[in-house]
């Protein structure tokens, strides 16, 4: 009796191996090889941390994560949630944590204060990857053509003028008033005093109306508030960097980096596309022009060559 060309072992080998090349070969790039990984977005409870939450869900998903997103937190318990692995990542911003969470309160500039709290937040198992160009701190804001005409450019201008006799009013809310990183040592930094009743204190989203109807002549605003471009206002230049830098920055929680090393990539390339005037502009849209969150972020994405 003649032997068989192929053993039953053999054959039941090459059979299991040709089935497996069949199958990957028939699923292709439609079946990847593991479930997509799941990263949870965190944001705050205003407007540019909501939509920031939203142009990073777009982002990580069209790049084949599962996203689940949890914004609309208060910025304390949303840091703890990131510390306690609840949150994989959010946009924060480096005074916010310098000043809030890790209690520095040295005068630091801009690289300084990055360079800190990437050292100091590391210790907790958190890295902060490349900063934006996007400052939120704090600012003083005039009406561009009113600022043209007097030559006020930055806050050395504002307090030759002041200094000078002219006449000024500035709104501020209360917090700002009475800080001790406020409006006073603001004024005995820069040499000029306003006086009693050359202020008026008020909530803080009413000091952009209270400019823009020009019942005041300066005005404490947020930079990167959308409604800066959208009223013409002009933010006058902290020349002495008295105000602390508020760089948005991704962070991101290491065991999630080290389980997904494309994340840094993806997320470095969003933030290179954010300086003041593209958040103030995308926070208006939101805010001034009633945009939904979804058509801003799709549109700047798609804008910003990132999809």
């Amino acid at each position: 009796m003649s032997k068989p060309s192929l053993s039953r072992k053999l054959w039941s080998r090459l059979s299991a191996v040709f089935l497996s090349v069949f199958a990957a070969g028939a699923l292709g790039v439609n079946a990847p090889a593991q479930a997509a990984a799941t990263i949870t977005v965190g944001g705050k409870n205003f407007t540019e941390q909501v939509l920031l939450a939203e142009i990073t869900a777009e982002l990580l998903q069209a790049k084949g994560f599962t996203v689940v997103k949890k914004d609309g937190m208060g910025s304390t318990v949303l840091r703890q949630a990131q510390e306690n692995g609840q949150v994989d990542v959010y946009w924060e911003y480096t005074g916010t944590s310098l000043i809030t969470y890790n209690k520095v309160n040295d005068k630091l500039d801009a690289q300084q204060t990055y360079a800190r709290v990437k050292e100091l937040d590391a210790q907790k198992g958190l890295v902060w990857l490349d900063p934006s160009k996007a400052n939120d701190t704090y600012g003083i804001a005039m009406n561009r053509d009113v600022a043209q005409q007097l030559g006020i450019a930055n806050l050395s201008d504002l307090a030759k003028v002041l200094k000078g006799g002219k006449e000024l009013t500035f709104a501020c809310n209360s917090e700002f008033y009475a800080r001790p990183d406020g409006l006073r040592p603001l004024q005995k930094d820069y040499g000029f005093e306003f006086g009693p009743s050359q202020i008026q204190r008020m909530d803080s989203g009413l000091t952009y109306q209270a400019l823009k109807d020009r019942q005041v002549d300066t005005a404490l605003v947020f930079t990167t508030d959308g409604r800066v471009p959208a009223f013409n206002f002009v933010v006058l230049r902290d020349d002495r960097n008295f105000f602390p830098a508020y760089a948005l920055t991704p962070v991101v929680r290491k065991a999630t980096l080290d389980a997904n090393p494309t994340l840094a990539g993806i997320l470095n390339a969003l933030s290179a596309k954010l300086d003041d005037a593209t958040m103030a502009r995308l926070n208006a849209e939101v805010d001034v022009q009633k945009k939904s969150l979804g058509d801003v972020s799709a549109a700047f994405l798609k804008s910003a060559g990132l999809l």
